[in-house]
Protein backbone atom coordinates (compact mmCIF):
# COMPACT_ATOMS: atom_id res chain seq x y z
CA UNK A 1 0.00 0.00 0.00
CA UNK A 2 2.91 2.93 0.85
CA UNK A 3 4.62 1.67 -2.13
CA UNK A 4 1.51 2.25 -4.33
CA UNK A 5 0.91 5.15 -3.11
CA UNK A 6 4.80 6.52 -2.90
CA UNK A 7 4.65 5.43 -6.45
CA UNK A 8 1.49 7.16 -7.86
CA UNK A 9 2.48 10.70 -5.69
CA UNK A 10 5.35 10.52 -7.92
CA UNK A 11 4.15 9.84 -11.01
CA UNK A 12 1.60 12.65 -10.90
CA UNK A 13 4.09 15.22 -9.34
CA UNK A 14 6.65 14.11 -11.53
CA UNK A 15 4.78 14.40 -14.74
CA UNK A 16 3.68 17.21 -14.34
CA UNK A 17 6.90 18.82 -13.81
CA UNK A 18 8.40 16.84 -16.94
CA UNK A 19 5.66 17.93 -19.04
CA UNK A 20 6.28 21.51 -18.10
CA UNK A 21 9.77 21.14 -18.69
CA UNK A 22 9.17 19.69 -22.21
CA UNK A 23 6.45 21.59 -23.62
CA UNK A 24 8.77 23.14 -26.07
CA UNK A 25 9.85 19.98 -27.70
CA UNK A 26 6.61 18.96 -27.34
CA UNK A 27 5.00 21.48 -29.30
CA UNK A 28 8.03 22.01 -31.77
CA UNK A 29 7.67 18.05 -32.20
CA UNK A 30 3.44 18.86 -32.88
CA UNK A 31 4.56 21.42 -35.23
CA UNK A 32 6.43 19.43 -37.08
CA UNK A 33 4.29 16.61 -38.07
CA UNK A 34 1.46 18.54 -38.57
CA UNK A 35 3.70 20.70 -41.17
CA UNK A 36 6.23 17.59 -43.09
CA UNK A 37 3.07 14.68 -43.37
CA UNK A 38 -0.87 14.67 -43.56
CA UNK A 39 -2.78 13.57 -40.91
CA UNK A 40 -2.67 13.78 -37.15
CA UNK A 41 -0.12 14.64 -34.66
CA UNK A 42 -1.12 11.62 -32.54
CA UNK A 43 -1.19 8.05 -33.41
CA UNK A 44 -4.83 7.62 -34.39
CA UNK A 45 -7.41 6.60 -31.97
CA UNK A 46 -8.71 3.48 -33.92
CA UNK A 47 -5.16 2.55 -34.70
CA UNK A 48 -5.18 -1.08 -33.03
CA UNK A 49 -1.32 -0.76 -31.94
CA UNK A 50 -2.89 1.66 -29.47
CA UNK A 51 -4.80 -0.60 -27.50
CA UNK A 52 -2.24 -1.73 -24.46
CA UNK A 53 -2.86 -3.31 -21.88
CA UNK A 54 -2.03 -1.90 -17.90
CA UNK A 55 -2.71 -3.28 -14.60
CA UNK A 56 -5.13 -6.18 -13.85
CA UNK A 57 -4.92 -6.96 -17.84
CA UNK A 58 -7.33 -3.95 -18.92
CA UNK A 59 -7.11 -2.70 -22.18
CA UNK A 60 -6.40 1.94 -22.52
CA UNK A 61 -5.37 3.83 -25.27
CA UNK A 62 -1.82 4.57 -25.86
CA UNK A 63 -0.99 8.45 -26.42
CA UNK A 64 2.09 8.64 -28.78
CA UNK A 65 2.94 11.39 -31.45
CA UNK A 66 2.41 9.60 -34.86
CA UNK A 67 5.77 8.55 -36.61
CA UNK A 68 4.32 6.78 -38.96
CA UNK A 69 2.32 7.29 -42.36
CA UNK A 70 -1.59 7.30 -41.51
CA UNK A 71 -3.30 3.57 -40.54
CA UNK A 72 0.22 2.38 -40.43
CA UNK A 73 -1.69 -0.90 -38.88
CA UNK A 74 -4.13 -1.55 -41.51
CA UNK A 75 -1.39 -0.95 -44.21
CA UNK A 76 1.08 -3.44 -42.55
CA UNK A 77 -1.60 -6.31 -42.78
CA UNK A 78 -3.36 -5.18 -45.94
CA UNK A 79 -1.25 -3.77 -48.09
CA UNK A 80 -0.03 -6.55 -50.63
CA UNK A 81 3.72 -4.39 -50.77
CA UNK A 82 3.86 -4.82 -46.85
CA UNK A 83 2.30 -8.34 -46.47
CA UNK A 84 6.17 -10.11 -45.71
CA UNK A 85 7.30 -7.45 -43.68
CA UNK A 86 4.07 -8.00 -41.18
CA UNK A 87 5.63 -11.90 -40.90
CA UNK A 88 8.57 -10.28 -40.18
CA UNK A 89 7.14 -7.96 -37.86
CA UNK A 90 5.20 -11.30 -35.74
CA UNK A 91 8.53 -13.46 -36.25
CA UNK A 92 11.01 -10.46 -35.11
CA UNK A 93 8.76 -9.81 -31.63
CA UNK A 94 6.28 -7.53 -32.68
CA UNK A 95 9.33 -4.88 -33.84
CA UNK A 96 10.77 -3.87 -37.49
CA UNK A 97 14.07 -2.83 -37.71
CA UNK A 98 14.16 -1.24 -41.52
CA UNK A 99 9.93 -0.28 -41.27
CA UNK A 100 8.96 1.81 -44.91
CA UNK A 101 6.08 3.22 -43.50
CA UNK A 102 8.14 5.60 -40.96
CA UNK A 103 8.60 8.85 -42.08
CA UNK A 104 11.89 11.07 -41.86
CA UNK A 105 11.48 12.56 -38.82
CA UNK A 106 9.43 9.60 -37.64
CA UNK A 107 12.73 7.84 -37.20
CA UNK A 108 14.75 10.85 -35.74
CA UNK A 109 11.57 11.13 -32.75
CA UNK A 110 11.84 6.95 -32.76
CA UNK A 111 15.37 6.81 -31.69
CA UNK A 112 15.46 9.33 -28.83
CA UNK A 113 12.44 8.43 -27.66
CA UNK A 114 10.61 11.88 -28.40
CA UNK A 115 7.20 10.21 -29.90
CA UNK A 116 6.53 9.02 -26.41
CA UNK A 117 6.23 11.69 -24.61
CA UNK A 118 2.19 12.08 -24.79
CA UNK A 119 2.57 9.13 -22.17
CA UNK A 120 2.65 11.30 -19.40
CA UNK A 121 -0.77 11.97 -19.96
CA UNK A 122 -1.42 8.50 -19.64
CA UNK A 123 0.52 8.32 -16.35
CA UNK A 124 -1.64 11.61 -15.40
CA UNK A 125 -4.53 9.12 -16.16
CA UNK A 126 -3.79 6.64 -13.83
CA UNK A 127 -2.94 4.06 -17.41
CA UNK A 128 0.58 4.22 -16.34
CA UNK A 129 3.53 4.95 -14.37
CA UNK A 130 6.54 6.63 -15.61
CA UNK A 131 8.84 3.45 -14.41
CA UNK A 132 7.10 0.02 -15.45
CA UNK A 133 6.91 -3.00 -17.83
CA UNK A 134 6.55 -2.58 -21.61
CA UNK A 135 2.78 -1.28 -22.17
CA UNK A 136 2.29 -4.44 -24.29
CA UNK A 137 -0.48 -5.04 -27.14
CA UNK A 138 -3.02 -8.09 -25.93
CA UNK A 139 -2.65 -9.37 -29.55
CA UNK A 140 1.14 -9.40 -29.16
CA UNK A 141 1.75 -11.37 -25.74
CA UNK A 142 -1.20 -13.89 -26.77
CA UNK A 143 1.21 -15.04 -29.77
CA UNK A 144 4.39 -14.75 -28.34
CA UNK A 145 3.25 -16.76 -25.38
CA UNK A 146 2.36 -19.62 -27.98
CA UNK A 147 5.87 -19.12 -29.29
CA UNK A 148 7.48 -18.80 -26.28
CA UNK A 149 5.87 -21.86 -23.79
CA UNK A 150 6.59 -21.54 -20.02
CA UNK A 151 6.48 -17.58 -20.17
CA UNK A 152 2.53 -17.58 -18.81
CA UNK A 153 3.42 -16.96 -15.02
CA UNK A 154 6.02 -13.95 -16.15
CA UNK A 155 3.14 -12.46 -17.82
CA UNK A 156 0.76 -12.83 -14.80
CA UNK A 157 3.46 -11.58 -12.89
CA UNK A 158 3.99 -8.56 -15.37
CA UNK A 159 0.24 -7.51 -15.49
CA UNK A 160 -0.06 -6.96 -11.30
CA UNK A 161 1.74 -3.64 -11.89
CA UNK A 162 1.35 -0.62 -14.77
CA UNK A 163 3.45 -0.33 -18.23
CA UNK A 164 6.08 2.08 -17.89
CA UNK A 165 6.92 5.02 -20.46
CA UNK A 166 10.79 3.73 -19.19
CA UNK A 167 11.40 0.66 -16.97
CA UNK A 168 13.93 -1.78 -16.75
CA UNK A 169 14.35 -3.40 -20.13
CA UNK A 170 14.24 0.10 -21.84
CA UNK A 171 17.38 1.14 -20.15
CA UNK A 172 19.19 -2.30 -20.44
CA UNK A 173 18.61 -2.60 -24.27
CA UNK A 174 15.59 -1.96 -25.08
CA UNK A 175 14.57 -3.26 -28.75
CA UNK A 176 17.90 -5.07 -29.19
CA UNK A 177 16.05 -7.73 -25.87
CA UNK A 178 13.75 -10.26 -27.60
CA UNK A 179 10.51 -11.19 -25.95
CA UNK A 180 11.31 -14.19 -23.89
CA UNK A 181 14.23 -12.29 -21.91
CA UNK A 182 11.95 -8.86 -21.73
CA UNK A 183 9.07 -10.56 -19.93
CA UNK A 184 11.00 -12.42 -17.27
CA UNK A 185 12.82 -8.64 -16.52
CA UNK A 186 9.50 -6.85 -16.55
CA UNK A 187 8.35 -9.62 -14.14
CA UNK A 188 11.21 -9.33 -11.77
CA UNK A 189 10.09 -5.54 -11.80
CA UNK A 190 7.17 -6.49 -10.91
CA UNK A 191 7.57 -8.51 -8.03
CA UNK A 192 10.51 -6.13 -6.61
CA UNK A 193 8.49 -2.81 -6.21
CA UNK A 194 11.38 -1.02 -5.15
CA UNK A 195 11.07 3.34 -5.47
CA UNK A 196 15.06 2.82 -5.27
CA UNK A 197 14.72 0.76 -8.18
CA UNK A 198 12.77 2.62 -9.72
CA UNK A 199 14.84 6.34 -9.31
CA UNK A 200 17.80 4.23 -10.50
CA UNK A 201 16.16 3.27 -13.97
CA UNK A 202 14.94 7.26 -14.03
CA UNK A 203 18.74 8.48 -13.80
CA UNK A 204 19.22 6.18 -16.64
CA UNK A 205 16.36 6.87 -19.15
CA UNK A 206 18.27 10.18 -20.14
CA UNK A 207 21.25 8.42 -21.74
CA UNK A 208 18.96 6.23 -23.52
CA UNK A 209 16.26 8.51 -24.93
CA UNK A 210 20.02 10.70 -25.86
CA UNK A 211 21.96 7.76 -26.97
CA UNK A 212 19.18 5.87 -29.00
CA UNK A 213 20.37 2.69 -28.52
CA UNK A 214 18.14 -0.14 -29.26
CA UNK A 215 15.72 2.51 -30.45
CA UNK A 216 14.02 0.91 -33.93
Amino acid sequence: MLYDLTKRTIDVFASIFLLVLFSPIIILTAIIIKITSEGPVLVEKENSHMRRLTKGGKVFRLYKFRSMLVNADKLLETDPKFRSLYEEYKNSGYKLHKDPRVMKFGRFIRKHSIDEMPQLFNVLKGEMSLVGPRPYLPKELEEQQKRYRGTEKYVKDMLTVKPGITGYWQVTGRSNIGFEKRIKMDAEYARRKSILFDLGVMIKTPFAMISGVGAI
